[in-house]
């Protein structure tokens, strides 16, 4: 006989119910990481029944990718660019970056550091990494099909590589002074590496 079908979060709609799960898992992997983190402490957490998540996302494997892409569009929140969109990339990745100490979770962006120890997260990490990478190589001119512009998918690389290390430094281990650093002198020093780094 089949689990009877979990009770619906009192109060909270299923896009509520899945923003619930996508904090709660996010602070467990960032914390605990992939194998620490069990769904029961991630749905205890949401205040949900376990078995919603494999209702709104399939698995844990599935909630991991669903934490790990809201991590990546917190670096671009409009998760498309162009070329020709460099200022608005570089304004928008440093202001995001200048928030962290008061984002509602800082931690998140961590997701996209720290080794899970299983192949199958790590694969994920992996995927989503080079998506993003991809979507800052295009703003520099990047195109798959020309080899001429593979150079740029390195520098992409670079600049992603720049604003994680940035993260780690910010929030994780509050070196200073870059975890104080204000949002103009953040601007006045990245900016201009990223759209060097960037640039066509």
């Amino acid at each position: 006989m089949g689990d009877p079908e979990p009770p619906r979060a009192a109060g909270r709609d299923a896009a509520g119910t899945r923003s619930a799960l996508v904090r709660a898992a996010r602070r467990r992997f960032a914390t605990e990481g992939y194998r620490g983190a069990t769904v029961r402490t991630i749905a205890a957490d949401a205040g949900v029944n376990v078995a919603l998540i494999n209702r709104y996302f399939g698995s844990k494997e599935g909630l991991f990718e669903a934490c790990l892409r809201r991590s990546v569009d917190q670096l671009d929140p409009q998760g498309r660019t162009a070329p020709g969109d460099l200022d608005r990339v570089v304004t928008r990745v440093v202001g995001h970056l200048a928030d962290l100490p008061n984002a509602d979770d800082p931690l998140q962006l961590l997701l996209l550091l720290r080794s899970s120890g299983d192949e199958r997260a790590d694969a994920i990490r992996r995927r989503m990494l080079e998506h993003h990478t991809e979507q800052f190589a295009r703003v520099a001119g990047w195109q798959p099909d020309d080899p001429a512009t593979a150079p740029l998918l390195l520098r992409a690389q670079v600049a992603l590589g720049s604003v994680l290390g940035l993260v780690m430094l910010r929030t994780a281990i509050g070196v200073q002074p870059i975890s104080s650093a204000s949002a103009d002198e953040l601007v006045a020093t990245l900016g201009p590496l990223l759209r060097t780094l960037l640039a066509p």
